[in-house]
C-alpha cells in the first residue's frame, strides 16, 4: 500500500526498532509508514496533509496507486501542492488566503483557464 515493505525488511523486518523521533528513518520513510498506519486503522474518513511531499515522483505514484485501491468508497481529504497528488481526485478545491476560488475535477478546472490551470502550468514549467 505505502510502498514501505522493502525498507521495512531492510531494517530487519516488522519488529525493527524505530528510534526516538524516528531518527533512523528518512522523511519519505516516515511519510510512508504514517500512511500505512492510518489506512490499517480502516477509517471512514482519512485526512492526508502533504502526506507524500517528501517522496520522489516514482514512489509517490506507487503510493497514490495503493491509496486509490485502499480508500475506494471512503472519504479522503487531500491537502497538497503537487499536481500529481490531486489530479485524480473526484473534486478539487483551490484555496487562496483561506477562500475557495475554484472547484471541480482536474479536467473541468483546466478547461476554465483559471487559477488551477495557472498553477498547473507553473508546476509543469518548474519540473522540466
Amino acid at each position: 500500500l505505502a510502498n514501505a515493505e522493502a525498507y521495512i525488511l531492510a531494517m530487519g523486518g516488522y519488529g525493527a526498532r524505530i528510534e526516538e523521533r524516528t531518527a533512523n528513518l528518512s522523511g519519505g520513510q516516515r511519510q510512508r509508514l504514517a500512511i500505512a498506519r492510518a489506512v490499517v486503522g480502516d477509517p471512514a474518513v482519512l485526512l492526508l496533509d502533504e502526506a507524500t511531499s517528501a517522496l520522489d515522483a516514482e514512489t509517490e505514484a506507487a503510493v497514490q496507486q495503493g491509496l486509490r485501491r485502499a480508500m475506494a468508497g471512503r472519504t479522503v481529504l487531500v491537502i497538497a501542492h503537487r499536481l500529481a497528488t490531486v489530479q485524480g481526485a473526484d473534486q478539487i478545491l483551490v484555496l487562496e488566503r483561506g477562500v475557495i476560488v475554484e472547484q471541480g475535477t482536474h479536467q473541468q478546472l483546466l478547461s476554465r483557464g483559471g487559477r488551477y490551470g495557472e498553477l498547473c502550468r507553473q508546476q509543469l514549467i518548474h519540473t522540466r
